[in-house]
């Protein structure tokens, strides 16, 4: 999105990444599930057919180079949480708060010991956990009740810094309590339940937290608002006090019309997906029909946002025009 040219270009790039993504690269991972059920039906773990696949089929040098790419994805991973992790604790943290007036070789060797202490950790919070299943339960745990306010501050001027950080902190501490808790063998009802059981108690607790964090705290500076207003001229209800102070922005075309593009990508997005795999399995009448109906959808989307984009806010411009 920030290497796009403009915004609707952005918006495109994003639903291209969706459907490739959601919808194109699953179906060599189906092909291969489907047929390992064919050649090793009694499996007692159906997921170890992938590797069995590979070990069977594939020759020599093919599976060195599976292998090698699956040892590339997973070090890229790493290192991207760990440079993603690192790079919050310190340019938001240790640079503002700690060190701000420190050089560039000061932040770097605090970098580099950061790393490593963040692989330690890592490293302490694997040893409890036994599969890969766990680990993406703790994660989406350790993240319960963040989506909301990701998600409304694009519709509510009231969502501020606030609200972002408690919704952020506050799964994770509700996590690292309620590992604590097992340790000691004291049950919560709720907090403990197997995932996703447990994402009721830390999403509900956690919407709670950042809403109150948004009411006891101060609203963003109004200089701020109008800027990201300017820029992003977001529409609905939820900005209407802003909008005031800026009659001549035009808002985005109401929320009515953004939900019927919003339920149109999401036909297009399944009917690429089931057209796609009626196709590779020889259902071709339902294949071009979902792909027609998915085409459709994509003709309707282009038409309807480009007929609704507005020009972007350029503050440099702005400035310019004000000082004339």
């Amino acid at each position: 999105m920030m290497s796009a040219k403009d915004e609707p270009n952005a918006l495109f790039a994003t639903l291209w990444y969706t459907i490739a993504h959601f919808c194109l690269r699953p179906w060599p991972w189906i092909i291969v599930a489907l047929a390992s059920l064919v050649l090793y039906p009694d499996l007692d773990e159906p997921r170890a057919g992938f590797v069995l696949v590979m070990r069977d089929v594939l020759p020599p040098g093919l599976l060195g180079l599976l292998f090698a790419a699956f040892l590339a994805a997973f070090m890229s991973t790493v290192s991207t949480q760990l440079n993603w992790g690192v790079s919050y604790l310190v340019n938001d943290f240790w640079a503002r708060f700690v060190q701000p007036d420190a050089d560039e070789q000061h932040y770097v060797f605090v970098s580099r010991v950061l790393t490593f202490a963040v692989a330690l950790l890592s490293l302490v919070v694997t040893l409890h956990l036994d599969t890969i299943a766990e680990a993406w339960g703790l994660m989406l745990t350790a993240s319960g009740g963040l989506g909301g306010v990701l998600i409304l501050r694009w519709y509510w001027w009231r969502v501020n810094a606030w609200s972002e950080l408690a919704a952020t902190v506050t799964p994770i501490v509700l996590v690292t309590f309620a590992l604590t808790l097992n340790t000691f063998g004291i049950e919560v009802p709720g907090l403990q339940a197997d995932f996703p059981v447990n994402l009721y108690a830390t999403v509900g607790f956690t919407t709670v937290v950042w809403l109150a964090a948004t009411v006891l705290t101060r609203p963003t500076a109004p200089d701020t608002l109008d800027t990201f207003y300017r820029t992003v001229h977001p529409g609905g209800p939820g900005w209407a006090s802003v909008a005031e102070r800026h009659p001549d922005v035009t808002p985005d075309s109401g929320l009515g019309r953004l939900a019927l593009d919003w339920l149109v990508g999401v036909v297009l997005v399944y009917s690429t997906l089931f057209g796609t795999g009626y196709l590779i399995l020889g259902w071709t009448v339902w294949g071009l029909a979902g792909l027609g109906l998915a085409l459709a959808a994509a003709t309707f989307l282009w038409r309807d946002l480009q007929a609704s984009a507005v020009p972007l806010f350029d503050p440099v411009a702005a400035r310019d025009a004000e000082a004339e």
